[in-house]
This record gives C-alpha cells, sequence and structure tokens, in this order.
C-alpha cells in the first residue's frame, strides 16, 4: 500500500449521520457556584459544568466556541462489553464507532488551531480508535501513543496476562501545536553535580568519543596528568580539533578527580539546559498516577465512600495539561464522569467546560468543584500547585428540542419556550449571535456589523413590515442594513421591503434537523438487529454519556 493512501475503517452504519439539532443552554444560578471572595487577580469564574447528551452538547457549543478550545480530554467508555451487554458483538463494535466519530468531528472543530486531543483508552478498542482519528484529525497529526501504567499492582488475580496499562491517544488540530517542556524532578535535577567546584555551577558530564570512526576527529589529548590518550579502536572525538581546543580553554573538559582519567567528559551546565525536559511516552504510575490513587484521592472528597470503580488520578490530567495548556487555557472534557479534568484544569489555573449525563453530575461534581473552589480539597494536585481556592463554575442545562409534535402530528414551537428562549434558538439555528439590543426591539442578534435578526410569534401585515423596513435603514456610513424577520405569519408582500427576509416560525427550520431526539447515547434504530435485542437500559444510556469506564 502507498504511504499517502487513505485507510479507512467501514462498519455497519457508517454512513447513517444525526441530523443534530444545536440546542441552547440554560443557566440555573441555583446550582452555579462562585467563591465568596477573589483569592488570585487569575480567578475564573465563567466556567461551564453542562447537564445533558453529550453530543448534543457538543453541538451546542459548537457556533460560540469553533476555535477556541486549546485541550480536550475524553475518557469515553472503553466498550469491554458492560456498556451494551444485550448487543452482539458486530452491531456493539459498530455503534461505539459511530458514537466516537461524531464526536470526535465535533471536537475537532471546537479546537483551536494549536489544540490538542487526548484520549484515554485500553486494548479492546485502541487500534480501531487510531485508524478512525487518523480518518478525522489526518494521520499528520496523530502526536503519540502513550502508555500509562494505570496499575501500580501486579494483578496476580488475572486468569491470563493482567493488563496494567491503559493507553492515551493524542493528536493535534495542526502543525501549529506545539507541546511545552515538563519541568525538571529532583531525580533529574539530582543528576547535575559540581565535584571539582566549577564556578558555572552543577554539571552533567557526556561521553566525547563516538561509536565510529571519522579520521577528522582521530587525535590524540593530553590529560591534565600530561599522558597522551587516543579514542577507543574503531571510534573517534566527538568534537574535531579546534573545537576541543576550545572547549578546554573554556574549562569545558573533565579528566576526572586526578586529572588522569582514561576518557574526557564534556560538562553540560544545567544553568544553560532547556528550562525543562522533553516528554516520553512511557508514563509509571509514579509519574501520572493509578488508578488506586484516584480512588483514594475521591475518598478524601467524599468522606471514605467509593465512588467509581476506575477513576482518572489527578496527576494524570497534570501531566496533560502541563504538556498541552498554559494559564488561562480553555480545556473541555465531554465525558465529565468524576470530574476529575474540571478539577485539575481549576486548580492550574486554566478555564474549563465538562460535559455529564449521569446524576453523579449533580452528586459528585458539584460537590467536588465546589471543595475545590473554597479551598477545602487537600488531594490530588492541590499541594503540588499550591492550590488556595477561589473562581467558580456555570451551571447549565440543555434546552428541550425547539420544536414539538401537537395532538395532530403538527410541528409546533415546545409549550417551554418562552420569547428570550425562542429569539436564542433561532439566532442559534441561522447562524447569528444572539445579543438583543437595548436601543432596537427589533435587534435580538446580528450576523455582521450590517445584518441582523428579529423573532416574534406575532403575525406581521405590510404596514408593519413597512414600518420596520424603515426603522432597519442604513448604517452610519449609508450602506444599507439588513434584517432577517422570523415571525408567525405575514400578510401582503414581503418584496416590497427588499432590505428585510422574511420567514414562517416554524416552517423555516422544520428541515434544518432532527427535532424531539435527547438522546444521542445508543442510536440504533437503524442498524441491522441481532437475535433477541433488548432495550438499552438507564446505565447503558449513561455509560457512554460521560460515567468513568
Amino acid at each position: 500500500m502507498a504511504r499517502n493512501q487513505k485507510l479507512e475503517l467501514t462498519w455497519i452504519g457508517k454512513d447513517a449521520r444525526p441530523r443534530l439539532e444545536p440546542r441552547i443552554l440554560l443557566e440555573d444560578p441555583a446550582r452555579s457556584y462562585h467563591a465568596k471572595h477573589r483569592v488570585a487577580s487569575a480567578d475564573s469564574f465563567d466556567n461551564r459544568l453542562i447537564f445533558g447528551d453529550n453530543l448534543l452538547a457538543l453541538k451546542a457549543l459548537e457556533q460560540e466556541f469553533a476555535g477556541k478550545v486549546k485541550c480536550v480530554f475524553i475518557d469515553p467508555p472503553y466498550n469491554t462489553g458492560s456498556a451494551f451487554t444485550h448487543y452482539d458483538d458486530g452491531v456493539e463494535h459498530s455503534i461505539w464507532l459511530s458514537l466516537m466519530r461524531d464526536r470526535l468531528e465535533i471536537i475537532r472543530r471546537l479546537l483551536s488551531e494549536d489544540g490538542s486531543l487526548w484520549i484515554t483508552i485500553d486494548d479492546n478498542e485502541a487500534h480501531y480508535l487510531k485508524v478512525l482519528c487518523d480518518e478525522v484529525f489526518g494521520r499528520r497529526e496523530f502526536l503519540a501513543n502513550l502508555v500509562w501504567q494505570s496499575k501500580d499492582t501486579p494483578g496476580n488475580n488475572s486468569t491470563g496476562l493482567a493488563q496494567t496499562h491503559n493507553h492515551i491517544l493524542a493528536y493535534r488540530k495542526s502543525e501549529t501545536f506545539c507541546p511545552n517542556l515538563l519541568s525538571r524532578n529532583e531525580k533529574q535535577i539530582a543528576t547535575y553535580k559540581n565535584p571539582d567546584n566549577d564556578m558555572n555551577g552543577p554539571w552533567l558530564g557526556t561521553p566525547l568519543t563516538r561509536a565510529e570512526h571519522r579520521d577528522r576527529d582521530y587525535y590524540p589529548l593530553r590529560n591534565k596528568a600530561g599522558r597522551e590518550v587516543w579514542p577507543p579502536k574503531g571510534s573517534s572525538w566527538r568534537r574535531p580539533p579546534d573545537k576541543l581546543k576550545q572547549l578546554e580553554s573554556e574549562g569545558r573538559i573533565y579528566w576526572g578527580k586526578d586529572g588522569n582519567a582514561e576518557f574526557p567528559m564534556e560538562k553540560k551546565y544545567l544553568s544553560e539546559v532547556k528550562e525543562g525536559v522533553v516528554n516520553q511516552t512511557w508514563w509509571p504510575y509514579d509519574f501520572a498516577g493509578s488508578t488506586r490513587n484516584a480512588s483514594a484521592e475521591l475518598k478524601g472528597v467524599f468522606e471514605g465512600e467509593k465512588s467509581f470503580d476506575t477513576p482518572k488520578p489527578e496527576k494524570l490530567l497534570y501531566r496533560i495539561l502541563e504538556l498541552a495548556t498554559n494559564s488561562g487555557d480553555l480545556v473541555l472534557d465531554s465525558f465529565a464522569g468524576s470530574g476529575t479534568t474540571g478539577a485539575v484544569a481549576h486548580k492550574m489555573g486554566r478555564r474549563w467546560i465538562m460535559v455529564e449525563l449521569g446524576e453523579h453530575c449533580h452528586t459528585h461534581i458539584i460537590p467536588r468543584m465546589k471543595k475545590v473552589i473554597d479551598g477545602e480539597d487537600p488531594g490530588g494536585i492541590t499541594q503540588a500547585v499550591n492550590w488556595q481556592g477561589g473562581g467558580g463554575f456555570r451551571y447549565y442545562r440543555l434546552a428541550p428540542s425547539l420544536l414539538q409534535q401537537d395532538a395532530y402530528g403538527q410541528w409546533c414551537v415546545h409549550k417551554d419556550y418562552n420569547p428570550e428562549m425562542l429569539a436564542a434558538a433561532l439566532c442559534k439555528l441561522e447562524g447569528f449571535t444572539y445579543a438583543p439590543s437595548a436601543d432596537f426591539y427589533w435587534r435580538h442578534g446580528h450576523s455582521s456589523e450590517m445584518d441582523f435578526i428579529y423573532v416574534t410569534t406575532q403575525s406581521l401585515n405590510v404596514e408593519q413590515l413597512q414600518a420596520l423596513s424603515e426603522e432597519v435603514g442604513q448604517g452610519a456610513d449609508g450602506a444599507a442594513r439588513t434584517l432577517l424577520v422570523c415571525c408567525a405569519a405575514f400578510r401582503g408582500d414581503a418584496s416590497r421591503t427588499p432590505n428585510l427576509t422574511v420567514k414562517k416560525i416554524p416552517k423555516m427550520v422544520l428541515q434544518k434537523c432532527e427535532w424531539g431526539h435527547d438522546d444521542y447515547s445508543l442510536n440504533v434504530e437503524n442498524l441491522p438487529q441481532a437475535p433477541k435485542l433488548s432495550k438499552p437500559t438507564a446505565l447503558q444510556t449513561s455509560l457512554f454519556n460521560g460515567d468513568d469506564a
């Protein structure tokens, strides 16, 4: 196969794509939470916790946040059988791939050009997911498959080979992404020593010989004791004569304590090396934590209660965000689970968005984030980053579907929509930014400085449209302004007001998307069925919306 030939996965139902409704988000101030006072100038208060189906939530975020998210971390269900017990293996695998594909495509659009995606997964789907991500992001944007030692015990109870690792697949949006260096730990710093009291400080000795012979670099040196030293047979020095003389004059060649070493070392000063170290793809548990650490962290937050079977440790998220983000960057987790991503991002001074459908959004994530904000969470990375509390978050839920069918099967605006919600929803559906004007009743949103939208449930006549057209008029520079008018009905010839485009509600949006679909976690209606299928359980529905895998 040619190197540049595109490799694609195929599966049952791959071509079936949901026509997602871009829902609006409704804030619930009673569930939002903020610190009582500002702890630091960089405190972030506009973080978002969204309760609802995570595919619909991603779509709801797309218009506002496309190209603005620096890092996405997701911990999706691993498709080990627990989430899809009642489906045969082939259908189960196809469902999982479709669910992931739909989410990955929106995630890619949300990422900034220098953004990156990090996915934890196990062997069951890791390699299929790799090919799927290659399709969505492009093979060139693959960063690494990091191997995380998720278990710090040998697994002697296993009947086969004990699985003690998970994968972390990392992708970038474009080549603009550049990972940060990791801070040197005490062990790495300790390798730099100063046995000769060099005034330039601690240094690390590196060999001056190379394993291949070069005539240019094969010459004798004289050590401090006056003895002539040659490179080992078949090798040579790493430096030409003039460069090595320069190093000697600068005191950068070390011949041992007595000056009579067999081979010299070149000094690499700690003060001159990079401020950090390049990351590796092997992450042992002492570097990135383990699931046992994560369980202990949650017990500390929830007073001994075991909340999740396999939560992710804060140290793991710390390593990812240390590599992929800087202070103030926006982090997204659409499978929030126990809320680890938000807790770590908050403590590290990053802004965050989390999405969760399960009830533990209320019973676990909110209490956990409150403790973080109040500075009452002593576990995880708290001490490492000297977290003192502060900041806050806003709680949102997905609005119901804009349209519902009445008793006669006709589509109409959902009964729960008030005028403000209707205007916001139609702005999103028509590609306008919802921004009601305090001065002009007809400005509910805009797509440019000269193009606006007006939403009303009234029926408009010719005289009303003419008056509206005149009021829209021209901008300060004399250029004509345009207005999209969304109304229940209108009478007369709308072409008489050329700066107005008049559309009827709800007819104008009927064909735009699927209405009344609230759950995309197990959308299997159009897939071939295996014998004896049963309906998805509530557990299966919640698993693909954020329970820790």
